[in-house]
């Protein structure tokens, strides 16, 4: 099996000799932004206020850390921090020893991250010690448990059993590896529409011309302040433009730990937030909240909205009523980005969910058969570019449903292409729910539901949702003399250790599945059940 595939040798010329890619590994990114911004600040939290030059040194000296405790280049290392500095240090230190950072996101739980770690064959594990009252150090010796190649867990905070992060930097002590900006940088996650989360391998060089471009298309500079409001390692508040796109333009980062106005508000006014990225749930939240409170969000300048569509009627609020500019960004971790543009009119951003960074991504639109759709038709989007991977991580068998025979990407989204360019989200043609932005692979939770032993089969749909855009209801058919409970089905999800907001929303117990004529469930009936269902319960 092939760990990642590469970019064709025309495409990859192409690609440097149109200077898309420049040759920049994040190890030589960082330490370029310390040279021209030494003494500006880089990093804030609500513990540490660094400036780029001590970013700089604090991650020289984590690569040394790690590589004094046998992390070599090639080396995969999850890491799982919430909003907090270090994760900044840590990811950086990382790629300077040449390891690859594996991201996961504070809610994964055992389920996840051990599989991560086994597909990976990961030597360490990065966490905090307890965020929101769970404590991540028991889930690493269950990890470790399942999981031997893991050798080190280390602990921000109280290691307990394990290594202390604090103890990792060292002084500097001889000279760091030499990185290829070609290879693999780093492994994000896909939302994925089956079974486990797929991992995406992205290099130094494609990753890095998509972080500069969305800076300069975001109109980051010196004067900004970005506010990471999503978890930190989410493609999203990563590079678009996110901490990435902030950093290569001597911008400000605040880390908020959470997204709620509470906790968002304040530090808005506080650190004066020029621009920060949410999901269209908590986009809802802060217009909502906005008009009873009286935090000063005036430095707020573009607010911008991805990772799931922005329902139009809302779209038109964001200006009116949190007195800032909207820009809707549409992309996914495999590469492709698109955002609509300042100078784009009031209807294209509303409607509109962006055109793509590059004149060099290619976007097919095309029906079932791959057969161009009519101009301006429906169809499923198909993807190609100096950013979008040509395959997943260890994926052969996949990838070759994900991917077409000339490398375009399979993104599984049903959109519409407007005359200027934007793309019109409609729908997703895969078996994925997406719930205010976090994506649930179906097979997954299935999987997981029919290893109960009162479970005879389960099948997990999308339901329309006002707040979260959809939620996930579950349909089960029992087996067995005494039938679980949803509250028993819900309690033994998490007793398996997958991730709360994986957990069903709803669980609907039927006698039996409508079929396809190919015989496979039919999830489109399924949904129009449940619709049928809450139209009885309302007229009840």
């Amino acid at each position: 099996m092939n760990d990642w595939v590469p970019y064709p040798a025309e495409f990859a010329r192409r690609y440097r000799e149109l200077g898309y890619w420049t040759g920049e590994t994040f190890g030589a990114f960082l330490a370029d932004r310390a040279a021209r911004y030494a003494d500006r600040v880089a990093v804030i939290d609500d513990r540490h206020r660094w400036t780029y030059r001590e970013l700089d040194e604090r991650a020289t000296r984590m690569a040394h850390g790690f590589r004094a405790r046998g992390i070599r280049p090639g080396d995969r290392v999850v890491v799982q921090l919430p909003n907090v500095a270090e994760f900044v240090s840590v990811v950086f230190g990382l790629f300077r020893a040449g390891a690859l950072p594996v991201f996961a996101l504070p809610p994964h739980r055992f389920a996840e991250i051990s599989y991560f770690c086994a597909h990976t064959e990961a030597v360490a594990y990065v966490i905090a010690d307890k965020v929101a009252g769970f404590d991540y150090r028991t889930l690493a010796d269950d990890v470790r448990a399942a999981a031997p190649t893991v050798r080190e867990v280390f602990v921000l905070g109280d290691p307990g059993t394990h290594t202390s992060l604090a103890d990792v930097p060292t002084d500097p002590v001889g000279e760091l590896p030499e990185i290829d900006p070609g290879v693999v940088a780093f492994l994000q996650l896909s939302g994925g529409s089956t079974g486990a989360p797929k991992l995406i391998p992205r290099t130094h060089d494609d990753y890095l011309y998509s972080v500069r471009e969305s800076a300069d298309i975001c109109g980051l500079d010196t004067d900004s302040v970005y506010l990471v409001a999503l978890p930190v390692a989410h493609n999203f508040p990563m590079s678009s433009p996110g901490i990435l796109g902030a950093l290569h333009a001597g911008s400000r980062i605040v880390l908020a730990s959470a997204p709620s106005p509470d906790i968002a508000f304040p530090l808005i006014a506080r650190e004066r937030v020029t621009i920060t990225g949410v999901v269209p749930p908590i986009a809802l939240v802060w217009l909502n909240s906005a008009p009873n409170r009286a935090d000063d969000l005036s430095s707020l300048r573009v607010l911008q909205v991805g990772g799931a569509k922005f329902a139009e009627e809302a779209a038109r609020r964001v200006t009116p009523e949190l007195g800032c500019a909207l820009q809707q960004v549409f992309g996914m971790a495999e590469g492709l980005v698109n955002y609509t543009r300042d100078t784009d009119d009031e209807d294209t951003v509303a409607v509109s969910q962006g055109r793509p960074i590059s004149p060099d991504d290619e976007l097919r639109v095309v029906d079932a058969d791959d057969a161009p759709v009519p101009e301006g038709g429906i169809g499923h989007l198909l993807t190609r570019g100096p950013y979008t991977i040509r395959g997943y991580y260890r994926a052969d068998e996949h990838n070759r449903d994900a991917f077409t025979a000339d490398g375009f990407y399979r993104t599984g989204d049903l959109v519409r292409l407007l005359p200027t360019g934007h793309v019109v989200v409609e729908g997703r043609a895969k078996d994925q729910i997406n719930r205010g932005g976090e994506k649930v692979a179906a097979e997954e939770v299935e999987n997981h539901l029919l290893a109960h032993p009162g479970v005879h089969d389960a099948a997990v749909v999308a339901v329309p949702d006002a707040f979260l855009g959809e939620r996930t209801c579950a349909f089960v058919v029992t087996a067995g003399e005494t039938p679980p409970t949803a509250p028993q089905l819900r309690a033994f999800l998490r007793g398996r250790g997958l991730a709360a907001y994986k957990i069903p929303d709803r669980v609907e117990f039927v006698p039996g599945f409508p079929h396809t004529g190919v015989g496979k469930t039919s999830r489109r009936d399924l949904r129009a059940a449940f619709a049928a269902r809450l139209t009885d319960e309302r007229k009840a």
